[in-house]
């Protein structure tokens, strides 16, 4: 028979994604609601190694919902990839007789849970905090519709400069192995085209092409948003290729950065990042472990850490197609 669960610990790890603020209130709220002692793990896995715990009340995640960034705070642990350095994380955790735990973050996150839970037989739960919606078993992660929000306002700022110079923008933003940011960006914004990480090896010669027929039609400018793990290199390097093809062009490139990780949460964000909280907490409770929560066709699911680590989460066909179509 699984121990009762009594005590829960609640942590984000990995990059910054807005609504993880949600997420902890919700956690620790619904955990009131259910009479069980909820405690914070300040800077992820590293604090849980170095015993960074604290008790949070239902006061303590005040005024929290709307604000960026982690509270809890967030880091990389090497410590906590070695054996040595789970088990001093596992004494801490017993120190404060912890019973679960809920890991915010993305597939390096997961991954420290899984190995965690599995060597421990700690029930844990994993709720998808990233910006590049990349984790398999949930439609949308937390942070991704307040990035790709971030970088449709920075590109509609650009388009202005564009369009007043008659210039091409290569606008890079964030996105190392998925392209999810990138695409609907793209579409958001009316891009010319869109390269990603999982561009066809002929993407690249496509946009030139577009590009090489958008000046004989005289179009005064064009906007290409490039995801910074594209195979064909940054928007810099890119930008590089298409004016060596394309010499009358007028290039410049904008790199959007870290602007994306940042700000106040979108409503989306907060909704989602406030029900899986709460799903959390509801899942430990009814014997969920190790598992992720997820958000499929508007409803909680639940999928095996291991599912959700391993298998790749493609992009829209869908997307791709509507993105070229609507550049013509």
């Amino acid at each position: 028979m699984s121990k009762e669960i009594k005590r829960i610990a609640v942590m984000t790890s990995g990059g910054d994604a807005p609504g993880m603020n949600a997420a902890i209130r919700a956690v620790v709220r619904a955990g009131a609601f259910h009479n069980l002692h909820v405690y914070g793990i300040n800077r992820g896995y590293e604090g849980m190694i170095n015993g960074d715990i604290q008790r949070l009340e239902p006061r303590n995640v005040g005024n929290i919902i709307h604000r960026g960034g982690t509270f809890l705070k967030t880091a990389r642990s090497k410590e906590f990839r070695t054996p040595e350095g789970r088990a001093n994380a596992y004494d801490a955790l017993v120190a404060h007789d912890i019973d679960a735990l809920v890991v915010i973050g993305g597939n390096g996150t997961y991954t420290g849970g899984m190995v965690f839970g599995e060597e421990y037989d700690i029930p844990i739960i994993g709720v998808p905090g990233t910006i590049d919606n990349d984790i398999c078993g949930t439609e949308w992660t937390i942070g991704y519709d307040s990035a790709v929000n971030t970088a449709m306002d920075c590109v509609d700022r650009i388009r202005d400069t564009a369009e007043s110079h008659s210039r091409t923008f290569f606008v890079e933003v964030m996105g190392r192995h998925s392209g999810f940011i990138a695409l609907s960006t793209a579409v958001a914004t009316g891009a010319g085209r869109v390269l990603i990480p999982e561009s066809t090896e002929g993407a690249l010669d496509r946009t030139i092409d577009f590009l090489k027929k958008s000046m004989k039609r005289k179009k005064q400018f064009s906007l290409i948003i490039v995801a910074e793990g594209n195979p064909f290199g940054g928007a810099s390097e890119i930008a590089d290729l298409v004016s060596t093809a394309i010499p009358a062009m007028e290039a410049r490139v904008a790199v959007i950065g870290h602007l994306q990780r940042g700000g106040s949460p979108t409503r989306i964000d907060r909704i989602i990042a406030s029900r899986m909280g709460y799903g959390a907490v509801e899942g430990l409770l009814n014997g969920q472990r190790n598992v992720a929560i997820g958000l499929i066709n508007d409803e909680l699911t639940f999928t095996p850490l291991k599912d959700a680590i391993n298998n790749a989460k493609p992009v829209s066909a869908e997307m791709m197609r509507l993105a070229e179509i609507l550049a013509l």
